[in-house]
């Protein structure tokens, strides 16, 4: 079965794109290629059951099991030595993108309290984009109960383009709810 936005993709933000950008070929359209979700779980130095409980809620809420991420380098004011298991990520690719994306956009964002939308400077200047959450009960498969602790994650968007008008435009056709440039002018 073929995800909602990858049909989406492939019939109305494909055509939409190469009008806007003037180019026929669909190999030169901005694509979405992959989204990183990484958690950082700086309480696993004290204490490993956060970093269990970080790499469940993040399997739930994925769908794929995480990378369990590990300190480069040692820095002693943090108690933190080299090889240290301090974090989880998980890469995105194909149809489970498109599902994460979907879930992410429809059901996550709207529940982030007192939401007015991302903010649109949040590209690297290469046609990705990020986002932060700061806990991860907005996710509904989430169970509040089985996760007391409130975990933070950054969501990285990694498209095909190297601008980031070309990216932003490619998120807005996705349906990923930016703030006016007004308001995000203002706020930042």
């Amino acid at each position: 079965m073929i995800p909602r936005l990858q049909e989406k993709y492939e019939k109305e933000i494909l055509p939409a794109l190469a009008e806007k950008l003037g180019r026929q070929n669909r190999h030169c359209l901005p694509r979405l290629q992959s989204i990183v979700v990484n958690m950082g779980v700086g309480k696993a130095i004290q204490d490993k059951k956060h970093l269990e409980s970080a790499v469940d809620a993040m399997t739930q809420i994925t769908g794929q099991k995480p990378v369990v991420t590990k300190a480069r380098k040692s820095i002693a004011s943090f108690r933190l030595r080299e090889g240290m298991a301090i974090g989880c990520k998980v890469t995105l690719r194909r149809q489970r993108m498109y599902e994460f994306l979907d879930r992410l956009i429809a059901l996550a964002l709207p529940r982030v309290r007192d939401f007015r939308g991302l903010n649109p400077n949040g590209f690297d200047g290469n046609g990705n984009y990020s986002i932060g959450l700061t806990e991860q009960l907005v996710f509904p498969e989430l169970n509040p109960d089985k996760f007391p602790v409130v975990q933070g994650m950054n969501i990285t968007f990694v498209t095909s383009t190297g601008s980031n008008d070309e990216a932003r435009e490619l998120l807005r056709l996705f349906g990923v709810p930016f703030r006016s440039a007004t308001e995000a002018s203002g706020a930042a």
